[in-house]
């Protein structure tokens, strides 16, 4: 695939616009979410084991939202590719609506049961009066973040309807502007500046409630008043009328992608779920090692973000099946590059990351053996996350359903739970054996794609 890359400049200007501010903005979030752990994590360990299981729950939340939007985004790309404002607003709105009604059901779930969802990561070893301390410490700072779910929601959204519509900058300044806000919220929040009150993991809540109408204030105002730029967005709120033809369609290719990207985050969440009966000290390690992770994978998901806007628009502008398939394989063997490079740094600094918490010395061994592990997969996962976008863009949803959530569900799921409850393997081989499904998943991926049959104008 290598001889792939060769490319005039245009082809590659294009996927910079794309990327290039999606990685911005990605890498400010991860970059701040980083330091926004390490400063929880100065406040204690168990603080940081509470935040890090309440956000493990949010995760499914913020997916489910992501494949809602993503189902509708299918069509806004190809509607863009054929200038088709009009159908891009009835996505819009369809997105709106989507956007609300899971807002309404995640408040309800974690107000009720968040609970007895966080005690299920606390039946590993240890004492139970530090699991009913990391209980309350994770109820504490849920409850506050629900207030945030509905413009986290919307403001996606706005977010996702853009950068479809080829507008990156935007999305991309507003990520920035809540980012900082989060950063100083947290700086002054959780340890008390300026006059304000030392509020621990209260105040990192409320700092990233505060950034989530920072950032949809500013992508509202400016679609809004931008209406020439974007016609879609004229006449948007009058009505949410939707074409029942349309309205269906976007149903059948989107709910497979929220039920796909439920299922694959609440599979995620039930493998730390295994990883935590190994101990208390599984959790912060975790924690610690998804943190750098997500941080130095910026650049490939940025890159596999473009492979599915770009595949998307080419094939609603009825380009040639040799274009498309050039595009992707460019696309995927750059983002595969990318990943290995940025494998390569993780493992060089695993020794170093952990020494920035405030925890003990076992966390910090166990956090950088499972940083190592982690940085040694994620080569394999670019490909495999590459594949999904383009099956996706072409509106195969149930071949991404089937790869994505069900294997994760068929294989890696069940050979978690048999590992942690009837073998005595500890976290790091266990956590090992677990990775290697992966192999499996990309290799059929790489083999859908190479079959082309996700080759479909979606807008025809």
């Amino acid at each position: 695939m290598f001889p792939s890359l060769k490319a005039n400049k245009q082809f590659y200007r294009k996927v910079m616009l794309i990327a290039v501010p999606i990685l911005i903005q990605n890498g400010i979030t991860n970059f701040v979410s980083l330091l926004d752990n390490i400063m929880v994590g100065q406040v204690g360990t168990l603080q940081m084991s509470g935040v890090s299981i309440a956000n493990q729950l949010l995760l499914i939340f913020n997916l489910c939202i992501f494949g809602g939007t993503s189902g509708a985004g299918l069509f806004t790309a190809q509607f863009h590719g054929s200038q088709d404002h009009t159908s891009i607003r009835h996505t819009f709105r369809f997105k709106l609506l989507l956007c609300a009604a899971l807002s309404l059901v995640g408040s309800c779930i974690f107000a009720f049961g968040g609970k007895s969802l966080i005690g299920v990561y606390l039946r590993g070893e240890g004492s139970p009066q530090e699991a009913a301390l990391t209980l309350e410490y994770g109820m504490e700072y849920l409850m506050i973040m629900l207030i945030g779910l509905l413009p986290f929601a919307l403001s996606n959204a706005y977010c996702s309807t853009l950068r479809e519509c080829g507008q990156t900058i935007v999305p991309m300044a507003a990520g920035i502007a809540a980012v900082l806000t989060n950063l100083l919220g947290n700086y002054i929040l959780i340890f008390g500046h300026f006059g304000m009150p030392a509020m621990g993991i209260r105040g990192a809540a409320f700092a990233t409630v505060l950034s989530r109408f920072v950032e949809l204030g500013i992508v509202a105002v400016w679609a809004h008043t931008h209406k020439q730029q974007h016609p879609f967005i004229q006449g948007t709120y009058r009505s949410m009328h939707i074409p029942r033809a349309l309205f269906y369609k976007i149903l059948r290719k989107g709910c497979p992608l929220i039920i796909n990207e439920f299922l694959w985050s609440s599979g995620i969440a039930v493998l730390n779920q295994c990883y935590s009966t190994c101990g208390l000290d599984v959790v912060p390690a975790t924690n610690i090692s998804t943190t750098l992770q997500n941080l130095c994978s910026v650049v490939s998901f940025a890159l596999a973000n473009a492979v599915g806007i770009m595949m998307g628009q080419m094939l609603g502008a009825d380009c040639t099946e040799n274009q498309v398939r050039t595009a992707n394989r460019r696309l995927i063997t750059l983002s595969v590059l990318t990943a290995a490079i940025f494998a390569g740094v993780t493992i060089s600094i695993s020794s170093v990351f952990p020494q920035l918490y405030n925890t003990t010395d076992s966390v910090r061994q166990l956090a950088t053996i499972l940083i190592c592990i982690s940085a040694a997969a994620m080569p394999v996962q670019s490909l495999a996350v590459c594949c999904y976008f383009t099956m996706r863009s072409g509106g195969q949803v149930l071949l991404t359903f089937l790869i994505d959530s069900c294997f994760i569900w068929a294989v890696n799921v069940p050979l978690a739970f048999c590992l942690s409850r009837f073998t005595d393997l500890p976290i790091v081989p266990l956590f090992l054996i677990c990775q290697l499904p992966e192999l499996i998943r990309c290799t059929v991926g790489t083999a859908v794609v190479r079959k082309g049959t996700w080759i479909n104008n979606l807008t025809k």
